[in-house]
């Protein structure tokens, strides 16, 4: 025990956690000094409760911020950091790992063999390159083709623990009454909602192994719905990945999203509808190159809207989804796509107006420019979009978030919520490519 190696896991509240549960916790080769904290607001200065931890770890292990890092290395004479978020180019993977070796320790990525657990039920794995590429969509229609089988079906949704790990161990959602039940944020309710409404059982949480106990016992297939662009915590039976017209190259460029591209078996191209030809076949030819066996499917994510005369001719204020914007590093959404498609007069610049957390993060990400973020992680936070609503003069709100951002924040103003559902434009289809392979 007392030759024990160091670790420390870099992460953002998911990954992070799940790949401690299956390669460290109740392992006596290594000792986890802390994980560090990045991506999310508020998530570091916490702790991996004891109960989570392991036997190990009687005290649990610490979060400490990512600005910590290189102190933290030399302060505990750490042997290995393991970097455990994803959603990052590989330049910025290699600048963390030059940091790392120059503090004195080993850099690692753990592999898709070592992290990726067995389900004993059949696995469709809907992933991405990059946040923000149709996932979310695709996901809900995957779930719809299984249903149509006669099969029952339940989703496995990427991991956001962002409030009390251990009541978050294990999460079921059903009803819309189970986000308040587990105080969820808007990036939460974000991916679930989606699902309640198409009557899709949701599990998520922290200990993906007892999540997937679970969900076996009322699931013929599991779906995984993948978060940022990470890959699958379960071992797929079939894989399939999302790519970005609107980033072509991202799909060769960025971590560990690449790997979803080269592991896919179908590999979906949506925003075929709003992309540049020239960008959709750059993108057809990079997937041709990296991984010449996967399936192609075309695809759009055509927007609508409730009321288009809220939009035309008006000063209109865009929500967009948050983590799309933020380090997703996108520069417009749906709802920038339903203001040009419906003719509104002007967008609305929120930065002037914003407050708190809200102002902080176009510091941050000054990319987002004249859209505002629903960044909504915590209670407070939700608060701070309500008021940086409450004080920008506009005509109208668009809501390009996947959720109804009215049913969690007040607000005063005429408002106008966009919708976009995956739409294939040729063959094969998902429909003809799932249902060839699930038989």
């Amino acid at each position: 025990m007392a030759n024990r190696k160091k670790i420390i896991i870099m992460g953002a509240a998911g990954r992070d956690f799940h790949n401690f549960n299956v390669c460290f916790r109740d392992n006596p080769e290594y000792e986890v000094i802390a994980f560090t904290a990045a991506q999310i607001p508020n998530i570091a200065g916490r702790q991996y409760p004891p109960s989570l931890a392991g036997k190990l770890y009687h005290n649990g292990i610490p979060i400490e911020p990512e600005e910590r890092l290189a102190s933290l290395i030399k302060l505990h004479t750490i042997d290995e950091v393991v970097f455990s978020y994803s959603d990052v180019s590989h330049e910025y993977v290699m600048h963390k790992a030059c940091l790392v070796n120059a503090s004195g320790a080993q850099f690692t990525l753990l592999g898709t063999r070592q992290t990726m657990i067995k389900s004993r039920k059949p696995v469709v794995a809907v992933c991405a390159v990059r946040t923000g590429s149709g996932k979310s969509p695709t996901s809900r229609k995957v779930c719809e083709i299984i249903k149509e089988m006669g099969k029952r079906v339940v989703v496995v949704r990427h991991p956001m623990p962002y409030g009390d790990l251990l009541q978050q161990r294990l999460q079921r959602f059903a009803l819309y009454e189970d986000f308040q039940k587990h105080d969820c944020t808007i990036e939460e309710i974000e991916e679930y909602e989606p699902h309640i409404e198409q009557h899709t059982v949701v599990y998520a949480g922290v200990d993906y192994a007892a999540i997937l106990a679970e969900a076996e016992e009322e699931a013929d297939i599991i779906v995984w719905d993948g978060g940022n662009n990470d890959t699958p915590f379960y071992a797929p039976d079939i894989h399939i990945t999302m790519v970005d017209p609107h980033r072509p190259g991202h799909e060769l460029t960025y971590y560990p999203g690449e790997t979803n591209l080269l592991l896919a078996d179908i590999v979906v191209i949506s925003k075929e509808d709003t992309a540049k030809p020239e960008n959709i076949s750059l993108v057809k030819g990079h997937i041709k190159q990296s991984n010449p066996k996967a399936a192609i499917v075309d695809a759009a994510l055509p927007v609508t809207v409730e009321k288009p005369e809220l939009i035309k001719g008006k000063r209109v204020l865009i929500i967009e989804d948050g983590p799309t914007l933020t380090h997703g590093g996108m520069a417009f959404g749906a709802g920038v796509l339903a203001a040009k498609q419906y003719g509104a007069r002007e967008i609305i610049d929120p930065r002037p107006f914003a407050v708190g957390s809200i102002a902080e993060t176009f510091e941050k990400y000054p990319h987002i420019g004249k859209l505002l973020p629903a960044m909504g992680y915590g209670h407070s936070q939700m608060e701070e979009l309500r008021e940086t609503i409450h004080r920008i003069p506009c005509d109208t709100v668009i809501i390009g978030t996947p959720i109804d951002l009215r049913k969690l924040i007040s607000i005063d103003k005429p408002t106008d919520r966009v919708r976009y559902n995956l739409r294939e434009t040729g063959t094969p289809t998902l429909k003809e490519l799932l249902e060839s392979r699930l038989r």
